[in-house]
């Protein structure tokens, strides 16, 4: 039942021990959710072995799970951090583009 929710919270545990970095936390977040969402594409456009296998053990993205798991005020403020965590993360892709064309 909170397999999935469980597994993302491993993930990123894991990477918050070993880098200790906040951008590696915030690129870490971004793979995962990245990774989901092209998973739910292959599950929306696949045969449905396929479809019924995704959709049994992956969730749709990273707000999915904020949704599935919680509900009123305190989805409205993990979906606000989900948000900067990608505000982040476009600052950082955005500067790393910046720095490599001069």
């Amino acid at each position: 039942m909170y397999i999935d929710l469980g597994i993302i919270l491993v993930l990123l545990i894991i990477v918050v021990v070993f880098f200790r970095k906040f951008s590696s936390f915030v690129y870490a977040f971004a793979i995962i959710d990245i990774f989901l969402r092209i998973l739910t594409f292959i599950k929306y456009n696949s045969v449905p072995e396929l479809r019924n296998l995704i959709g049994k053990y992956f969730p749709e993205s990273i707000s999915s799970i904020i949704y599935k798991y919680s509900n009123g005020t305190f989805t409205k403020i993990l979906m606000w951090i989900y948000v900067v965590i990608f505000i982040v993360f476009l600052f950082y892709i955005t500067s790393y583009f910046i720095k490599k064309r001069k």
